[in-house]
């Protein structure tokens, strides 16, 4: 059984662990594909709008450019323009090459017939020919046009066309052509070095993900061996926590989270070992019996009463542990929350009194009450667990008090809570045992404890009790010797 325990949990810390480092691994690859993703198309748009802001900017200034050369060149052919010329004027070579000096602009002249009257470009031969583009048409039709288009050779033009007006009327139309391979080799140069510096850009913040996927997940593996470690059930293990960040938050949390369950694993085990070694009596001493009334050849009926009685008595001792164990459960159990109604503090005082003064009696102490000359308002409590509580706190007393000796019980209203006090005359708490007292099966005398049936579990319940309605239980020494328990209530006084 021990083998198989050992290797489930083998097993499952390889689970966890496998289960982690996938989670880790993906962590890191996912945050570098974001970054990375993120910083890629911002990229991209922001060439995209670069690219596209200089294309329009330089097509827009050179075509701007050229239709003020365009109707410059129309503005002075208009003055001299005869109705008879009907084939290339001089006037008009030396108007348009001087406007159009200095420049690879081809310039073309032509009439409302599409007859070439002037072309800068003097091997293509077109004048007194017809010359028709599209955009010539349009400026015939009393347009402004600008166009970018591929010639037969491929090479990228941006031509423009104005009309040439004389007395209101259109008489023909200016048109400028030039190549814009230098503004498209502008342009290609400058996306060329808009991909090298993205790609240096997406290099840097590879590099740059990747330190920082490191860097914030690098506690995770410190969360990972701490839950490896749980799994395992080794508390003992702490994340380092630097900073005041979410990573460190968690690291508290987990921290927090340990030092927890070391205290629940730490409370199970003593509970367990306590809870064992109480059970443990009472069962041998039956079995002690039992095994004497077997052995034992004819034995006469006043031994076998003897014997049954005192078996008796350790199962009444067994009910009690596992009574106040049940109750000790149903305390810690999460739901139980106290069942808060208005009570009589004075008669849940003279119920215990009543009920327990048999047994005080049987030992010859007296049970005394110094509360019944004053009067106290309802009190909201959960009356069955503070009924336990005070119950074993004045069961205590009696159990612990000598012979013929006084239990003094009072009750003491004020600044917003009721103290509820007993007074013994016992041998006392030594200081540095009071608080342990309160714990579950602490005993100050073992042996005197179990003469007296104590389970060590009754000021562990009484405790618990007082906690669930916000108030507090204390010990402290007497004049004259003994103990003054006392429980702090809070109480609205409300006559």
């Amino acid at each position: 059984m021990v083998t198989i325990t050992a290797r489930t949990k083998k097993k499952s810390s390889a689970k966890i662990k496998n289960a982690f480092g996938s989670v880790f691994s993906s962590m890191r690859f996912t945050m570098l594909i974001t970054y990375l993703a993120v910083i890629l198309i911002t990229l991209v748009l922001m060439c995209a709008y670069v690219i596209g802001l200089l294309s329009e900017n330089l097509y827009s200034g050179e075509a701007v450019d050229m239709l003020a050369k365009a109707n410059t060149i129309s503005a002075m052919l208009s003055e001299n323009w005869e109705p008879d010329i009907t084939v290339s004027d001089a006037r008009f070579s030396d108007t348009v090459d001087n406007c159009l000096g200095g420049t690879n602009i081809r310039g073309v002249v032509v009439n409302t017939s599409y007859t070439v009257m002037c072309d800068t470009n003097k091997e293509a031969q077109l004048i007194g020919k017809v010359f028709m583009r599209d955009v010539m048409r349009s400026a015939l039709g009393g347009e402004q046009v600008e166009n970018i288009s591929d010639d037969e050779t491929g090479m990228k033009l941006i031509t423009v066309a104005v009309p040439i007006n004389r007395d209101g009327n259109i008489i023909g139309c200016v048109y400028l052509a030039e190549s814009i391979e230098n503004i498209s080799g502008t342009i290609k140069s400058t996306r060329n070095s808009l991909i090298v510096f993205c790609v240096l850009i997406l290099v840097l913040i590879g590099m740059l993900s990747i330190g920082m996927s490191y860097i914030i997940t690098s506690p995770v593996e410190d969360f990972i061996d701490v839950a490896q470690r749980i799994s395992r059930g080794d508390f003992s293990k702490r994340i380092d926590v630097r900073g005041h960040n979410e990573i460190s938050q968690m690291g508290e949390a987990l921290n927090f989270m340990c030092d927890e369950l070391s205290s629940l694993e730490e409370k199970r085990r003593k509970f367990v070992s306590d809870a064992s070694h109480e059970l443990k009596t009472p069962m041998a001493g039956i079995k002690l019996i039992c095994d004497s009334l077997v052995s034992a050849e004819n034995p006469d009926m006043d031994m076998v009463k003897e014997f049954l009685g005192d078996m008796s008595d350790e199962v009444d001792r067994l009910t009690r542990i596992v009574e106040r164990l049940l109750a000790l459960t149903k305390l810690d159990s999460e739901g139980t929350a106290p069942d808060i109604e208005d009570a009589d503090i004075k008669l849940l005082v003279d119920e215990v009194v009543r009920k327990l003064n048999p047994i005080a009696a049987a030992r010859s102490v007296v049970l005394g009450a110094d509360y019944h000359d004053i009067e106290f308002g309802p009190i909201r409590i959960d009356y069955d667990k503070i009924y336990e509580a005070v119950y074993n706190i004045v069961d205590n007393a009696i159990k612990y008090s000598p012979e013929g000796s006084n239990i003094n019980i009072d009750l003491i209203e004020g600044n917003g809570v009721i103290n509820i006090s007993v007074r013994d005359y016992g041998p006392g708490i030594p200081e540095e045992a009071r608080e342990k007292i309160f714990e579950r099966f602490y005993r100050l005398d073992d042996s005197r404890a179990r003469d007296t049936g104590g389970t060590g579990l009754g000021l562990a319940i009484a405790r618990e009790a007082v906690l669930a309605h916000g108030g507090e239980i204390t010990v402290s020494d007497a004049d004259g010797g003994g103990s003054i328990f006392t429980i702090t209530l809070p109480y609205s006084n409300k006559k």
